[in-house]
């Protein structure tokens, strides 16, 4: 058999181990003396005592104190073997339901069960079940099968141990089969189940019935489970919200019945504060507070040196808290917390240590030097280890110093001189004395010249570029050392970081400050500050730094319309110099950046916050921006406003240099021209052509040839049209020549076809002749190919395998001219070819 206890507690270099006692509770019988025991994490021992069990706890003393451990039970486990009798017969009706008692003999320890079915073991279904609370065997609807002897196996799982029973015989009774009938619960778990948090619970429920039942677990309050059709409910880990009424319902065809059992939940005591180890000087108080979470909840109780601990003179303990005040030596030992409830008992450990030692100095020595400033303050610690409480007494030299108005001693000792004189140098003792001894320390006391700014900075008024100097100098004392340190708007200055702008000059006792090309960002506090060892004192200065104005804010368009937009903005900051003017700008994306535009009133001065622009495009998306001035410069301008779209309007500006001419005899090429007519037309009857989006080009067909046309454009949108340009007189060429080429022969040679025809002569009406265009394609293909010359012949290929179909005309400025008849020249066969190849070559070879 087996115990485990743990010590806790760290073993210290040079502190004595604690011996360890094992002690029958009810006897204060000594089990065994540990008297050497390494601190190891954790210790085994196997326990009997005249094969009873019984109740123990462990005992840790050293020359500390005792501290007791939680009560353990050493239980022995054993398990006995069935009685040897024969068991009877049972006798059932088929279809009817059957129990078979296990009766498992005497034990100790937890046990398991199980059955043999014919020297096989019987598994279990929803027809059979083990219940693993008593052992019993139940079947829910004996059938034919089940004929046969029944033997419970009982194995003790602490020991293993394994014993059989004698067997049970079942037969079928010969009177009939059981009929149909309602569920009967025969396993069935308790009303109240009390669950520890974090145990696992389970719960048996079983039916006899015909037909075979099933079972259903659910929850009163209808909250949803994980198990529901199972003889057996488990639920691991057991927390609060599991708590509640469970149902276990059986039913079949013949009807159903319910078991109800509540399961409530409790927890073992549970530390969220434990004491720990103090140290106190022997007269002072002593307070320990313990928590423990647990339910029900925990009570309290205190030990020391493991006996109770009870409310007396200077003790007080009220539930988890316990106060001792003026401690002594007697109060000195180990103590300990109990926290319990009817589920567990938990113990929290610690040593109260209760120093007294007469007044020691070899750690805490006054300081050898002390400096102060005439007319200052200082104060001289005095703090040796002691307990109890010394009395202190200070001496200057050899006299005794009494308190008055500027000399006081406080509580720790400390000795404190106010409105310090130079008389007040010299060397000071502290003398210590409690009913364990006295002691004194000396220290000497060094008194200074105090530190003035003769010449403090001054506020000044500055502008943007400018360099000055602010000026910091003292009178000290010249046996100090002296740091001057500037700040910036409560900010240190850092001369390395910045140096583009601040530097320190002066002599020793000089810390002026130079700043270099000053910004609007250097405007604010600075702040010179001078430290000795003695003292510390600092001088303050404004600069205010005016410059061009900041940028204007909420740039806000309130009205647009075709060529204007209303517009408003707030004023920035001015920088010290008020605002003179504001200047408008506009940005498109046609415009190569911001430009400056025109405003009315034309001049904005500095308390004018709304302005008109004027002068803008129609239909053009605008932003515009904010500029402000003032007498030192022009500020940064503001952030652009909203984008708007002017409104629509007429075209205003006429087309410029319209022209035309270069098409054929029907057709003109007009750039931007939309309206024309013939000379002998009149002009409320031209025809019109209007081009899309922004070009500036149209053609205008079936026009008569060699006649003289007037042109003229107009702009037009959405909004209408614009004012028509100056009229334009433009002349159609002459049509092309209108007789076809003739005299069309073609002749053969061994690649190649030769075409020749006649020169085509143009009328005087018609234009000139340029050239020919000669139109070719396979017989059996529909596109054509083209070939122009400006001779009277061409050369193609060879036709193979296909005609070729040709036709000539010429061409001229007026277009091209009439076509000749379509000419077929015949394919040449595989056959001619090979045959004319052969004739070039025997020609060749003589």
């Amino acid at each position: 058999y087996k115990i485990l206890w743990k010590i806790s507690k760290k073993r210290k270099k040079g502190v004595e181990c604690p011996y360890f006692f094992i002690y029958i509770l009810d006897n204060s019988e000594i089990l065994f003396n540990v008297t050497k025991l390494y601190l190891l994490a954790f210790l085994y021992y196997r326990w009997k005592l005249n094969g009873t069990d019984v109740d123990i706890d462990c005992i840790a003393t050293n020359s500390f104190g005792t501290i007791v451990s939680r009560e353990a039970k050493l239980q022995f486990a054993y398990l006995e073997n069935f009685k040897p009798r024969t068991r009877s017969t049972v006798s059932v009706r088929q279809g009817q339901g059957m129990v078979l008692l296990c009766g498992p003999p005497a034990h100790s320890g937890e046990l398991s069960y199980a059955w043999i079915f014919n020297e096989y073991p019987s598994y279990q279904d929803n027809r059979r079940f083990v219940s693993q609370e008593t052992g019993n065997l139940y079947i829910a609807k004996v059938e034919k099968s089940d004929v046969g002897n029944y033997t419970c196996v009982v194995t003790n799982t602490v020991t293993n141990q394994k014993v059989l029973g004698p067997p049970t015989p079942l037969i079928l009774r010969n009177d009939g089969v059981m009929g149909e009938y309602e569920p009967k619960i025969e396993v069935q778990f308790p009303e109240m189940v009390p669950t520890a948090k974090g145990t696992t619970v389970k719960l048996e429920c079983f039916a006899l019935g015909n037909p075979v039942p099933t079972i259903i677990w659910r929850r009163a309050d209808g909250k949803p489970i994980a198990t529901k059709s199972n003889g057996i409910l488990e639920i691991p880990n057991f927390q609060q919200e599991d708590a509640g009424l469970y149902e276990c319902v059986a039913e079949n065809s013949r009807g159903k019945n319910v078991a109800k059992g509540q399961l409530t939940f409790y927890a073992q005591p549970n530390w969220s504060q434990k004491i720990n180890d103090i140290h106190v000087a022997i007269e002072e108080n002593v307070f320990w507070e313990c928590k423990a979470n647990g339910r029900p909840k925990p009570t309290y109780r205190w030990l020391k040196n493991g006996e109770p601990l009870l409310t007396r003179d200077r003790i007080h303990i009220e539930q988890g808290t316990l106060n001792i005040t003026i401690v002594n030596l007697s109060d000195a030992g180990m103590y300990q917390c109990v926290a319990e409830n009817k589920h567990g008992v938990i113990f929290s450990s610690a040593e109260l240590s209760v120093i007294a030692v007469g007044p020691d100095f070899s750690r805490t020595l006054l300081k050898r030097v002390t400096l102060v400033k005439v007319g200052g303050e200082v104060v001289i610690e005095c703090k040796p280890k002691a307990s109890p409480k010394p009395v202190y007494t200070w001496k200057k030299g050899r006299d005794v110093l009494k308190e008055n108005e500027r000399i006081t001693i406080s509580e720790d000792g400390s000795l404190r001189i106010i409105n310090v004189t130079k008389s007040d140098a010299g060397s000071y003792t502290c003398i210590a004395t409690n009913h364990f001894g006295t002691a004194s320390s000396t220290g000497n006391l060094v008194v200074k010249d105090p530190t003035k700014v003769m010449v403090p900075p001054s506020s000044m008024d500055v502008t943007v570029g400018e360099s000055i100097v602010l000026p910091c100098q003292v009178t000290h004392d010249h046996s100090l050392n002296i740091v001057f340190t500037w700040s910036f708007n409560g900010r240190l200055i850092d001369f390395d970081r910045d140096g583009d702008h601040f530097e320190r000059v002066g002599g020793d006792s000089a810390g002026d400050l130079m700043i270099r090309n000053i910004q609007l960002k250097h405007a604010g506090k600075y702040v010179c500050m001078v430290q000795t060892s003695v003292d510390r004192l600092s001088a303050a200065a404004d600069l205010i730094v005016r410059g061009p104005p900041g940028p204007p804010e909420a740039v806000t368009i309130d009205e647009i319309t075709d060529t204007t937009a209303q517009l408003s903005w707030r004023p920035g900051p001015d920088n010290h110099s008020p605002v003179t003017m504001y200047v408008i700008q506009a940005r498109t994306p046609f415009s190569v950046g911001w430009q400056a535009v025109n405003t009315v009133p034309e001049l904005i001065d500095g308390k004018t916050f709304t302005a008109t622009v004027v002068g803008l495009n129609p239909w053009v998306e605008y932003e515009f921006r904010t500029v402000a001035a003032n007498v030192i410069g022009i500020g940064e301008p503001s952030r652009p406003s909203e984008k708007r779209r002017t409104e629509e309007a007429l075209p205003e500006v006429t087309p410029a240099n319209v022209s035309g001419g270069g098409g054929s005899k029907s057709e003109l090429v007009i750039t931007w021209e939309v309206k024309y007519w013939r000379h002998d037309d009149k002009e409320e009857n031209a025809r019109k052509i209007r081009t899309i989006g922004n070009q500036t080009s149209t053609k205008i067909t079936n026009l008569k040839g060699s006649a003289l046309y007037h042109l003229a454009v107009k702009a037009y949108n959405s909004a209408g049209t614009g004012p028509s340009s100056a009229t334009v007189n433009v002349t159609t060429r002459k049509p092309p020549p209108s007789q076809p080429p003739g005299n069309i022969i073609w002749n053969s040679s061994d690649s190649k076809i030769i075409l020749n025809w006649d020169q085509v002569k143009a009328l005087d009406n018609e234009s000139e002749v340029k050239g020919y265009k000669v139109l070719y394609r396979w017989s059996r293909q529909s596109s054509t190919s083209v070939i122009e010359t400006n001779k009277t012949s061409v050369e193609l290929s060879l036709p193979f395998d296909e005609d070729y179909i040709i036709e000539i005309k010429p061409f001229s400025d007026g277009g091209d001219g009439s076509s000749s008849e379509q000419i077929r020249i015949p394919k040449i066969s595989s056959k001619n070819q090979i045959i004319f190849c052969c004739m070039i070559l025997f020609e060749k070879c003589f």
